[in-house]
């Protein structure tokens, strides 16, 4: 199998949105989001802002890789949901959980935003707005909230009551540098290129610089580091305890993202780093595949196997391969795809498992959930490899 075609990637997204398509779309509004492995249906009823608007992204992407307009048509389905259910106009707040279309959870999460403004961004590539201005809208929102401007990060959390929670985090911030890369290539505004410059260094290197050059999880107020945030946590879904070798990789993608747009040596000197440290200590030689989390002195804390660190890790191994020309990457770009696709990848009915045991035993037959997966990690890891390797037109067209 030639992980590192063109044919190979594109047909196999392909197969990831075929096993959505035909059910993803919720009649009465928004997108079914939780699935058992056969595509199946469970909790029809309850939707969570992240997958509303990660499969926003999924098919918004889509729509122009593959040039389907019935993609497009999907992906504006889930953003008018956004739009008329999630955003609640007269708070001018975004519902975290809905059941039946009724705000759950009212609190107001970083995190949610960030992919509200990568979903705008994605609708502003594919079209399906012709102004930047929800975008703007966003990061003002984001400003007014959630901005530390004497740390230069953003909180997590703002409760129901309005109170701002003292927990801070890395993985908000992460994805909210995520986001802020995608704005800018969406609509070119040199503002959100200057926020993500100034997430991704103090994350990257001024906190990891804290936690021996790894970007460590949790904090407190001041941003210091808090060693002991959920530590009888270890699997937490959000907050993990642990340093998280998928989140040292996808830092490795965004550096390099970032180097592409506003190139520093330590954004390419920082991404190889991290990325060879996560390999190191978090690969597993007996079953294969990255494990979930280790402890500070580098022992595993979690060695269950987890689609979206294996998926987020081939990207920047291929980044990492195109920007260096160092073979050892493209040697784990294999080995992770591998790996994935002997185990990860469901050849019977298509998308990828969500979580395996160390010895890639099954968990469970829940292929997708509400805020845990949508195979968003898995599709824009493969366009992003189409991107940086240059071999798909389509796909430079989509994420450009």
């Amino acid at each position: 199998m030639n992980f590192y075609s063109e044919a190979f990637l594109l047909e196999h997204c392909q197969s990831i949105l075929d096993f959505y398509t035909d059910k993803v779309v919720d009649p009465s509004g928004g997108y079914h989001q939780n699935y058992l492995d056969d595509g199946s249906l469970f909790d029809s009823h309850f939707k969570q802002l992240v997958s509303s608007t990660r499969i926003i992204v999924n098919y918004a992407l889509a729509s122009l890789v593959y040039d389907n307009a019935d993609y497009k048509a999907i992906a504006q389905h889930g953003l008018n949901y956004l739009e008329q259910v999630h955003w609640q106009a007269e708070t001018q707040t975004y519902a975290w959980t809905l059941n039946n279309h009724q705000p759950l959870d009212m609190t107001q999460q970083a995190y949610g935003y960030a992919f509200v403004l990568l979903a705008y961004s994605a609708a502003y590539k594919a079209k399906l707005i012709d102004s930047a201005e929800p975008l703007k809208q966003t990061y003002q929102l984001l400003e007014q909230r959630f901005w530390q401007a004497d740390y230069g990060l953003y909180a997590d959390e703002i409760s129901v009551a309005g109170e701002l929670s003292p927990y801070r985090g890395q993985n908000s911030n992460m994805h909210l540098c995520e986001a802020m890369l995608a704005a800018f290539e969406a609509c070119g505004e040199p503002l959100f290129l200057q926020r993500a410059q100034t997430l991704a260094h103090n994350i990257a290197v001024r906190q990891a610089d804290q936690t021996g050059g790894l970007v460590w999880e949790h904090y407190k107020p001041d941003f210091s580091i808090d060693w002991d945030y959920n530590k009888d946590d270890p699997k937490n879904l959000y907050r993990p305890w642990g340093f998280q070798p998928g989140h040292q990789t996808e830092w490795t993608k965004l550096l390099l993202i970032l180097h592409r747009h506003a190139p520093q040596d330590w954004m390419l000197q920082r991404a190889a780093s991290l990325f060879d440290q996560a390999y190191s200590k978090a690969w597993d030689a007996e079953h294969g595949g990255l494990i979930y989390g280790f402890d500070p002195q580098g022992q595993w804390c979690d060695d269950d196997k987890y689609f979206w660190v294996q998926a987020e890790s081939l990207a920047a191994a291929a980044m990492l391969h195109q920007q260096t020309g160092e073979a050892k990457y493209l040697q784990q770009y294999q080995s992770l795809w591998q790996y994935s696709w002997q185990h990860m990848v469901d050849h019977q009915y298509g998308a990828w498992f969500r979580v395996l045991h160390r010895d890639n035993s099954k968990y469970s037959n829940q292929k997708s959930a509400a805020g845990a997966k949508c195979d968003y990690h898995t599709l824009c890891a493969c366009f992003e490899v189409l991107r940086t390797l240059g071999l798909s037109t389509h796909a430079q067209g989509a994420l450009a």
